[in-house]
């Protein structure tokens, strides 16, 4: 193959266009990955629509790569080896000598590598990634259902396991979309007893089939902090929806000492007092994705416990409809695009 197809916007904030490169070469310390499917996630609006700094277009989203190795570049890892299946995902490399990587807190990079962002991402059929950015795909895996756990998968498993939350605590988690679907299934199989807050009362079956042993519906009549307090307050809240007031309103229900763990994002400020944290020892904080060993973790424990992402399936030549489609919020839940 000497060529290949992307899907790139030529300019901030255009459309996608199918186009046809010429196949790129991995350098030392690289592969080219053959990409069987790539997620399609809302960050890549911040590179989309150059919401960032450093963005370079025409740009090449896409940071939930699944595929095979096609080609190990020279002096890498030579436990890589063409064929292997390998995922990416937010953490696309790291630089290995600033502060946070001196400490080994590679996700934390200041020079961080997101494919879309730093390098072309996996809107495509081929895509050259960083060796230190690969994680092993388990052969009970797709790679439809790979790609969506190396970013939106791994960021809320890693959020609940790094949590201060122990098996049989009090666990809550807000929202039950994109992200939010994955991480109820995941805390009920960490052992946690799992409460779900969404909007509407029509939902809380959906969060009993994805594991919750309680459902909150946030426009009752019943605030959400004191609805957790009946429960006997959480010991952690995974924030995974994107609205600073719903944030903010979980906090009066965590237990003293307790937690929350903020990973949707919203450029609004949390209505949150310093009262509110003190006498009670509260904690907020924020979390970032994961490192490919990350990735690695969240694969082998979702194919051990069954754990998949709900997903809508599209071909990479129709990836304007899909992204727009993922804009509009109406998929359940992960758009995934394919090359096969």
């Amino acid at each position: 193959m000497s060529s290949h197809r992307v899907a790139q916007v030529a300019a901030a904030g255009g459309r996608f266009e199918i186009v046809e490169r010429e196949v790129p070469e991995p350098g030392p310390g690289h592969v080219r990955i053959a990409v069987e499917a790539c997620g399609i996630c809302h960050s890549d609006v911040f590179f989309v629509n150059a919401l960032v700094p450093g963005v370079s277009f025409p740009v090449v989203p896409g940071h939930e790569i699944a595929g095979r190795i096609d080609r190990v570049g020279e002096g890498t890892y030579s436990g890589w080896k063409a064929g292997d299946r390998v995922g990416v995902g937010w953490f696309g490399g790291s630089c290995g000598h600033c502060p946070p990587c001196r400490q080994g807190d590679f996700v934390t990079c200041e020079s961080l590598k997101v494919p879309g962002w730093a390098y072309d991402g996996g809107y495509a059929e081929m895509v050259i990634a960083p060796a230190d950015a690969l994680a092993r795909i388990p052969d009970a895996l797709s790679a439809t259902d790979a790609g969506p756990l190396a970013c939106a998968g791994v960021t809320v498993f890693n959020g609940l396991r790094r949590s201060s939350a122990k098996p049989g605590d009090l666990v809550a988690v807000l929202g039950i979309g994109g992200l939010g679907h994955l991480a109820v299934k995941y805390a009920a199989a960490m052992g946690f007893e799992t409460v779900a807050i969404a909007r509407g009362a029509d939902k809380a079956d959906f969060a009993e089939q994805l594991g919750a042993h309680h459902y909150i519906d946030s426009t009752a009549d019943t605030p959400v902090a004191k609805a957790l307090r009946s429960l006997g307050g959480a010991k952690v809240v995974l924030a995974t929806a994107s609205n600073s007031d719903a944030i903010t309103a979980t906090v009066e229900g965590l237990r003293p000492r307790g937690e929350l763990v903020v990973i949707g994002a919203d450029a609004e400020p949390l209505g949150i007092s310093p009262v509110q944290l003190l006498m009670a020892g509260k904690i907020v904080r924020g979390h970032p994705s994961g490192t490919a060993k990350d990735v690695e973790d969240t694969m082998a424990f979702s194919a051990l416990h069954g754990i998949r992402p709900m997903t809508e399936i599209v071909p990479l030549a129709q990836a304007d409809a899909a992204y727009e489609r993922m804009l509009s919020g109406a998929p359940r839940f992960r758009m995934v695009l394919t090359t096969r």
